[in-house]
Protein backbone atom coordinates (compact mmCIF):
# COMPACT_ATOMS: atom_id res chain seq x y z
CA UNK A 1 0.00 0.00 0.00
CA UNK A 2 1.03 3.47 -0.73
CA UNK A 3 1.79 5.68 2.73
CA UNK A 4 0.04 8.90 3.58
CA UNK A 5 1.65 11.86 2.04
CA UNK A 6 2.59 10.79 -0.88
CA UNK A 7 1.96 12.19 -4.05
CA UNK A 8 -1.08 9.91 -5.64
CA UNK A 9 -0.07 8.30 -8.59
CA UNK A 10 -2.26 9.68 -11.84
CA UNK A 11 -3.67 7.30 -14.25
CA UNK A 12 -6.20 7.81 -17.20
CA UNK A 13 -9.08 5.12 -17.07
CA UNK A 14 -12.21 4.75 -19.34
CA UNK A 15 -15.40 5.36 -16.91
CA UNK A 16 -18.69 3.13 -17.52
CA UNK A 17 -19.28 5.36 -20.45
CA UNK A 18 -15.67 4.77 -22.28
CA UNK A 19 -14.82 8.06 -21.42
CA UNK A 20 -11.48 9.08 -20.90
CA UNK A 21 -11.12 10.20 -16.77
CA UNK A 22 -7.55 10.93 -15.18
CA UNK A 23 -7.19 11.55 -11.39
CA UNK A 24 -5.58 14.59 -12.19
CA UNK A 25 -9.44 16.09 -13.38
CA UNK A 26 -10.25 16.45 -9.45
CA UNK A 27 -7.58 18.87 -8.30
CA UNK A 28 -9.23 20.75 -6.29
CA UNK A 29 -11.64 18.08 -4.85
CA UNK A 30 -10.91 15.68 -1.83
CA UNK A 31 -11.19 11.92 -3.63
CA UNK A 32 -12.09 8.93 -2.24
CA UNK A 33 -11.00 6.10 -4.51
CA UNK A 34 -12.00 2.77 -4.04
CA UNK A 35 -10.37 -0.79 -5.59
CA UNK A 36 -12.33 -3.69 -5.46
CA UNK A 37 -12.08 -7.21 -6.85
CA UNK A 38 -15.42 -7.76 -9.31
CA UNK A 39 -18.52 -6.36 -10.34
CA UNK A 40 -22.09 -7.53 -9.05
CA UNK A 41 -20.13 -10.02 -6.60
CA UNK A 42 -22.06 -10.11 -3.21
CA UNK A 43 -19.18 -8.23 -1.52
CA UNK A 44 -18.76 -5.71 -3.95
CA UNK A 45 -22.44 -4.72 -4.71
CA UNK A 46 -23.21 -4.13 -1.28
CA UNK A 47 -20.13 -1.80 -0.94
CA UNK A 48 -20.74 -0.02 -4.11
CA UNK A 49 -24.77 0.53 -2.82
CA UNK A 50 -23.33 1.27 0.40
CA UNK A 51 -21.57 3.73 -1.59
CA UNK A 52 -24.71 4.75 -3.58
CA UNK A 53 -26.42 5.34 -0.63
CA UNK A 54 -24.14 7.49 1.19
CA UNK A 55 -23.50 9.24 -2.06
CA UNK A 56 -25.41 12.43 -1.29
CA UNK A 57 -23.27 13.02 1.93
CA UNK A 58 -20.22 12.51 -0.26
CA UNK A 59 -21.24 15.42 -2.31
CA UNK A 60 -22.86 17.57 0.56
CA UNK A 61 -19.01 17.67 1.26
CA UNK A 62 -18.02 18.33 -2.17
CA UNK A 63 -16.28 14.84 -2.23
CA UNK A 64 -15.69 12.45 -5.43
CA UNK A 65 -16.00 9.04 -5.36
CA UNK A 66 -14.62 6.59 -7.61
CA UNK A 67 -14.35 3.03 -7.86
CA UNK A 68 -11.88 0.83 -9.94
CA UNK A 69 -11.64 -2.83 -10.67
CA UNK A 70 -10.54 -4.94 -13.41
CA UNK A 71 -13.76 -5.42 -15.06
CA UNK A 72 -14.16 -3.86 -18.74
CA UNK A 73 -15.88 -0.77 -19.22
CA UNK A 74 -19.48 -2.82 -20.73
CA UNK A 75 -19.08 -4.43 -17.32
CA UNK A 76 -19.32 -1.04 -15.40
CA UNK A 77 -22.28 -0.04 -17.65
CA UNK A 78 -24.47 -2.94 -16.88
CA UNK A 79 -23.29 -2.64 -12.77
CA UNK A 80 -23.85 0.52 -12.55
CA UNK A 81 -27.45 0.82 -14.36
CA UNK A 82 -28.45 -2.07 -12.28
CA UNK A 83 -27.77 -0.93 -8.76
CA UNK A 84 -28.41 2.52 -9.84
CA UNK A 85 -24.48 3.98 -9.16
CA UNK A 86 -24.10 7.39 -9.41
CA UNK A 87 -20.30 8.36 -9.19
CA UNK A 88 -17.34 7.23 -11.47
CA UNK A 89 -16.62 4.32 -11.68
CA UNK A 90 -13.45 3.61 -13.75
CA UNK A 91 -12.07 0.17 -15.57
CA UNK A 92 -8.83 -0.91 -15.34
CA UNK A 93 -8.38 -4.03 -17.27
CA UNK A 94 -4.24 -3.44 -17.47
CA UNK A 95 -4.28 -2.55 -14.01
CA UNK A 96 -2.47 0.46 -14.33
CA UNK A 97 -3.62 2.21 -11.68
CA UNK A 98 -4.61 -1.39 -9.93
CA UNK A 99 -0.72 -1.66 -9.90
CA UNK A 100 0.43 2.11 -9.24
CA UNK A 101 -1.63 2.17 -5.81
CA UNK A 102 -0.11 -1.36 -5.08
CA UNK A 103 -3.62 -3.23 -3.75
CA UNK A 104 -2.88 -6.05 -7.11
CA UNK A 105 -1.72 -8.80 -4.37
CA UNK A 106 -1.40 -11.83 -3.30
CA UNK A 107 -4.38 -13.59 -2.17
CA UNK A 108 -5.57 -16.89 -0.50
CA UNK A 109 -8.65 -18.54 -0.98
CA UNK A 110 -9.13 -21.96 1.01
CA UNK A 111 -5.45 -22.64 0.36
CA UNK A 112 -5.05 -21.37 -2.79
CA UNK A 113 -2.73 -18.59 -3.22
CA UNK A 114 -3.87 -16.27 -6.32
CA UNK A 115 -3.14 -12.48 -7.31
CA UNK A 116 -6.25 -10.16 -7.46
CA UNK A 117 -6.89 -7.41 -6.07
CA UNK A 118 -7.36 -6.25 -2.72
CA UNK A 119 -10.33 -4.37 -1.33
CA UNK A 120 -8.89 -1.46 -0.41
CA UNK A 121 -9.53 2.57 -0.37
CA UNK A 122 -7.62 5.91 -0.58
CA UNK A 123 -8.65 9.57 0.57
CA UNK A 124 -6.37 11.85 -1.05
CA UNK A 125 -6.65 15.71 -0.91
CA UNK A 126 -7.28 18.65 -2.98
CA UNK A 127 -3.59 18.91 -3.39
CA UNK A 128 -3.59 14.83 -5.35
CA UNK A 129 -1.48 13.88 -2.02
CA UNK A 130 -3.02 10.91 -0.37
CA UNK A 131 -4.34 11.45 3.15
CA UNK A 132 -5.74 8.68 4.36
CA UNK A 133 -4.63 4.60 3.63
CA UNK A 134 -7.61 1.84 4.42
CA UNK A 135 -5.87 -1.20 3.27
CA UNK A 136 -8.30 -4.67 3.14
CA UNK A 137 -11.91 -2.74 4.17
CA UNK A 138 -15.02 -4.41 5.00
CA UNK A 139 -17.72 -3.71 1.94
CA UNK A 140 -21.05 -3.24 4.72
CA UNK A 141 -18.74 -0.44 6.44
CA UNK A 142 -16.43 1.32 4.39
CA UNK A 143 -18.71 3.82 3.09
CA UNK A 144 -19.94 4.81 6.63
CA UNK A 145 -16.37 5.11 8.12
CA UNK A 146 -15.06 7.47 5.34
CA UNK A 147 -18.02 9.15 6.19
CA UNK A 148 -17.20 9.16 10.03
CA UNK A 149 -13.68 9.87 9.33
CA UNK A 150 -14.45 12.99 6.93
CA UNK A 151 -16.75 14.02 10.04
CA UNK A 152 -13.70 14.69 12.10
CA UNK A 153 -11.40 16.39 9.89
Amino acid sequence: MLEIGTKAPNFKLQDKNGDFVSLSDFLGKKIVLYFYPRDNTPGCTRQACAFAGSYSAFKAQNVVVIGISKDSVASHLKFAEKYDLPFVLLADPELEAIKAFDVWQEKKLYGKVSMGVVRSTYIIDENGVIEKVMPKVKPDTNAAEILEYLAGK
